[in-house]
């Protein structure tokens, strides 16, 4: 039975934007792309001194398994030029699941949720923007709630609109065809 994932995309080499529509179209094949949030720009996390992000959430309805959706993830990552050199460094690519429905995972190769998502602007905001409702399965919260509980910092800004609803059918057939 299809679960619902919520996946965040980031990419801070090359073309920033058409590496996460890329992605977006590549996640088509994965499953359905129900949500897309807006674009955001921000900045870079843990190891700062590479350039500014994109960053985006999308909501993704798969019939995979979380072991095996992050295995397709990850073949989506290296299709996509991605060279894992420097542990949170820059890259073209970056995809990670922050949520799969209510599941909580904790296995050498894969945490769900995704570790720290709770205080990191960059993936509460996105998140928000298109599932303020969901619920961190192992803080019991809201996404809202992790979003104002967070102390300010962090910037980020909203770089372009994306779909901010329900994809139409129109806009699925053009994911799936790209």
């Amino acid at each position: 039975m299809p679960e619902l994932a919520y996946l965040s995309l980031g990419s801070n080499v090359g073309d920033r934007e058409g590496q996460l529509l890329d992605a977006i179209r590549r996640l088509g094949a994965v499953g359905r792309v129900q949500l897309v949030s807006p674009i955001y720009e921000t900045e870079p996390v843990d190891f700062t001194a590479q350039p500014m992000f994109l960053n985006c959430v999308i909501a993704l309805e798969t019939s995979s398994r979380p072991a095996q959706l992050m295995q397709q993830l990850i073949a989506i990552e290296k299709a996509m030029g991605r060279e894992r050199i420097q542990k949170k460094g820059p890259r073209t690519i970056d995809l990670d699941i922050l949520l799969f429905g209510n599941e909580i995972v904790n296995t050498p190769d894969l945490m769900i949720p995704h570790p720290a998502m709770e205080k990191r602007r960059f993936v509460l905001q996105p998140l928000a923007d298109i599932a303020p409702e969901a619920r961190h399965p192992l803080l019991g919260k809201a996404v809202r709630e992790l979003l104002e509980d967070l102390p300010l910092g962090q910037s980020i800004r909203r770089w372009k609109e994306a779909s901010d609803q329900r994809l139409t059918t129109s806009d699925e057939q053009r994911l799936t065809e790209e």
